[in-house]
């Protein structure tokens, strides 16, 4: 888990490539098609679509849209040949200063009315990631980043009380969301987006981060093990369903179950399923 200033963004990239590879691996979708591109390729060979290990085809970059309102880069855009963008996910985190959460929701609904007024059929996520710091059993508050250093964190910056749960903050900010997400259709408020995603880290101890289970409830429509399948269903039913002369150009692919990426490369602890065929 980074554990540098926020501002530089390089403590949100690694949700960038979570997100980019997991649209090619559980959604089906070309790696062509994405920004940034994941570090995989595609060979069809008798019908079947073999996925591939190539990280030299990787690239980090973002995609500049151009909204109603104004450009917008992007952080994972999914842009089929002829149509357009048709997925984008934005990929936001903060580490402290929670107080703070309510004021990125002018930022928040106007990114995501500015591109619907251009795209209406955009199939737009969400994806907000929390730091949890706690206060710990004696009382002080500290984080141990991953310099195995512990430093005092300010009141602001406590996301989880001492009963592990969320401060009114973050409990405010996770109601506000939930008010922003589930449009169902290209003529539904363009200021609400198809899936959002509230997820809280845990860094105790300095170790690579995990999501807390506990963290949004079990009911909650902002947890991320529906996020995605949010963000296929929508789209599956504006460029599948409801564009049967174009199903076979849109259909998400499935990869041969031979594929060399899934048999070779992947890791054993992926937290979802890939999209295979026989």
């Amino acid at each position: 888990m980074y554990d540098g200033p926020t501002q530089s963004q390089q403590h949100i990239k690694p949700v960038h490539w979570y997100v980019a590879c997991r649209l090619v691996l559980e959604g089906g979708f070309h790696p062509d098609e994405l920004t940034p591109r994941p570090p995989f390729s595609v060979v069809k060979r008798r019908g079947r679509n073999f996925l591939y290990y190539s990280p030299e085809t990787a690239t980090g970059a973002e995609a500049t849209l151009l909204g109603g309102l104004k450009t917008k880069n992007v952080d994972i855009v999914i842009d089929k040949p002829g149509v357009g963008p048709v997925v984008a996910v934005s990929c936001k985190g903060m580490t402290g200063a929670f107080r703070n959460l309510t004021n990125r929701m002018e930022e928040t609904i106007g990114e995501c009315t500015n591109l619907h007024i251009r795209y209406p059929a955009l199939v737009f996520g969400y994806f907000f990631v929390i730091r949890a710091n706690r206060v710990s059993v004696d009382g002080v508050t500290t984080h141990i980043g991953r310099s195995q250093s512990s430093r005092p964190l300010d009141a602001n910056d406590i996301a989880l009380d001492e009963d592990d749960h969320p401060v009114e903050a973050i409990s405010r900010f996770h109601a506000a969301l939930g008010a922003l997400t589930g449009r169902d259709g290209i003529r539904s408020d363009p200021s609400r987006y198809e899936a959002i995603a509230l997820a809280m880290v845990d860094v105790q101890g300095g170790q690579a981060g995990r999501v807390l289970n506990s963290f949004p409830a079990s009911t909650s429509t902002l947890r991320l093990e529906r996020f995605f399948g949010a963000l296929y269903r929508q789209y599956d039913e504006r460029n599948v369903v409801n564009a049967p002369d174009l199903a076979a150009r849109h259909r998400r692919i499935a990869w041969s179950v031979d594929s060399p990426a899934l048999t070779v490369e992947l890791p054993e602890h992926l937290d979802y399923d890939v999209r295979i065929s026989g």
